[in-house]
């Protein structure tokens, strides 16, 4: 972007793909790379391929970490530069990208018996969701993008929390027949875990209903066209994605023990860790106004920047123009 545009501040890069003055060619390499980059980071398809075995071998609290903080970090980074250049030359990549990673991540969980890379084709799929509010390209999907984080976040910290606890040590029980007869072993996580299975799925009252709900409003406010498209893979990958969470809850309260023993009880910690996020899932899930209206003042913070460089682009394109280009216009 560097040898496009001559800069690496991102209001000078915005100016001068405006202007159109800069190699269509390499601008173009240098922002498909860009997303390149930031969507493995995101675990978005079809730069997923990672995450299924990462998410498996990698200790479940440091999974809960990975999947949240860095993803959320990417996904900032994405909002700041995609949304920063009057530029649209990204749509039909993130449109591709969010379609894909829905699919793929929830067909994908359809076949998972390990709890923990279930979850992981679950995250891709749940970038694909966010991935949709991006497509938007208007305020509403901004500040969808950023409560959605927020409401993942949350409930999958939880679910990472409860199957960390259940794995005990060395994670010896992940897979979902381990989960056997749970509601009556440890009827508390039990409860927890269906309550962020809940929200991952949707179900009102709880932060991913309403996420999913900011993010397909944004899209249908968007491009109507294409974006409608978008929204029913959307839909139908949700109704897909319930049968592989609905099956984990309904082994957990409808299946004989396969364990015998009940997992160890909750330390101190781990049940504030599972208040909080439990608290937050629903919080967001019923009041989400707070939330959401910081969320929309960040993307009206951005939105000054937007327009700055689009003004500046514009002034550019008219003190080059020659007259007889004014006289035409």
């Amino acid at each position: 972007m560097f040898g496009a545009t001559g800069s690496t501040s991102i209001d000078e890069i915005s100016i001068a793909l405006g202007t159109g003055h800069v190699p269509g060619i390499l601008a173009f390499m240098a922002i498909a790379l860009m997303i390149v980059g930031l969507g493995f980071k995101v675990a978005s398809a079809p730069f997923h391929v990672w995450t299924p075995d990462v998410y498996e071998g990698a200790p479940a609290p440091i999974v809960a970490l990975m999947s949240t903080g860095p993803k959320a970090a990417a996904f900032a980074v994405m909002l700041r530069v995609l949304f920063a250049t009057t530029s649209t030359g990204w749509y039909p990549l993130i449109w591709i990208s969010a379609a894909l990673s829905m699919t793929i991540g929830n067909f994908g969980a359809l076949i998972q018996n390990n709890v923990k890379r279930m979850l992981a084709y679950s995250s891709i799929a749940h970038a694909g969701y966010l991935l949709v509010a991006f497509a938007a390209q208007n305020d509403l999907g901004m500040a969808a993008a950023m409560f959605y984080t927020a409401s993942y976040a949350a409930m999958n910290v939880g679910a990472f929390a409860v199957i960390s606890h259940i794995g005990s040590t060395g994670e010896r029980y992940v897979t979902v027949d381990d989960y056997s007869g749970l509601g009556r072993r440890s009827p508390l996580l039990a409860f927890t875990l269906t309550v962020f299975l809940l929200s991952l799925i949707g179900i009102p009252a709880t932060a991913g209903f309403l996420g999913k709900y900011y993010v397909f409003t944004a899209a249908i406010s968007g491009h109507a066209g294409s974006l409608i498209w978008l929204v029913i893979i959307g839909v139908v990958n949700s109704a897909v994605a319930s049968y592989y969470y609905l099956r984990l809850i309904v082994v957990m309260y409808m299946r004989e023990p396969v364990i015998a023993e009940a997992p160890a009880p909750a330390t101190p910690a781990m049940k504030l860790a599972l208040l909080a996020t439990a608290i937050a899932t629903i919080y967001l899930g019923v009041i989400p106004g707070k939330v959401i209206d910081y969320a929309t003042l960040g993307a009206l913070d951005l939105k000054p920047r937007m327009q700055s460089a689009e003004k500046a682009s514009s002034e550019y394109q008219n003190a080059t123009a020659s007259p007889v280009n004014h006289l035409s216009k």
